[in-house]
């Protein structure tokens, strides 16, 4: 028996945004038990508190900042170690009609999807906080590609982050820093009750799936870990769909 383990993101620092509930938090746990030491970031202190309760190790720690605030971002940025990953998951959702659309619907949309983690992705960069060789994992959606009534905003910010991060990916290659996507269909979190629906809704939706439910923030965790990990070394630009075969 050997202890090789290529999953294992021992000796690793990763910042994981959007770590105060859902998937981040779900993520932000998962890389703490399989060794990392994870900056977790988000705009509530007290909740960020609690996911650092839940996390393994004795060397995480938390970088509280709105990240729709680009004001804040290149002060936070300035107090980070050097990162061997990012997963860039911060978001939010709503749903509205095209023909009910409000300038500041869509400012607030793209603020937090979109323009948040470009800004900070950028600020990453000129400050140099990130590693040769590490990972860069963008949590986007299958709703790019997949329409629903109400959800064009959505649907419009996750396309143009799977974009951007191909662009990305091109051109830290000579670095040897990947980036890749990962595309969920509907995961048990508190963002899918935006707009209305019903918790009875969802799990009578969720019957239609191959497999007969929806992900958890450990089924995003458990890909995160492979994309952030050296076994995926040979893995950039990619877009995961992760839809339980939907």
């Amino acid at each position: 028996m050997t202890d090789f383990n290529p999953f294992t993101l021992e000796g690793k620092t990763i910042l994981v945004t959007g770590a105060s509930s859902g998937i981040g938090r779900g993520i932000a746990i998962a890389c703490s038990k399989m060794g990392a030491s994870v900056i977790v970031n988000g705009r509530n202190e007290e909740r960020l508190n609690e996911t650092l309760l839940q996390m393994s190790g004795e060397n995480n720690q938390k970088a509280v900042a709105d990240l729709s605030d680009t004001a804040k971002i290149s002060s936070m940025v300035a107090e980070l170690p050097k990162l061997d990953g990012i997963v860039h998951c911060a978001g939010i959702g709503q749903r509205v009609l095209c023909k009910q659309l409000q300038e500041s619907d869509l400012d607030n949309m793209m603020d937090v999807n979109f323009k948040a983690p470009v800004m900070l992705q950028t600020e990453l960069l000129k400050q140099k906080k990130i590693n040769k060789a590490a990972s860069i994992v963008f949590i986007a959606s299958i709703a790019a590609e997949s329409p629903t009534i109400g959800n064009a905003m959505y649907c419009a910010s996750k396309g143009a982050i799977i974009s951007y991060a191909n662009c990305l990916s091109i051109e830290l290659a000579p670095r040897l820093i990947r980036v890749n996507c990962i595309s969920p269909a509907m995961v048990w979190t508190d963002l899918i009750f935006k707009g209305g629906i019903t918790e009875d809704q969802l799990k009578e939706d969720e019957k239609r799936y191959p497999l007969k439910r929806y992900g958890t923030p450990e089924d995003i965790a458990n890909l995160s870990i492979y994309l952030l990990s050296d076994a995926s070394s040979w893995m950039t630009g990619s877009n995961i769909k992760l839809t339980g075969g939907e």
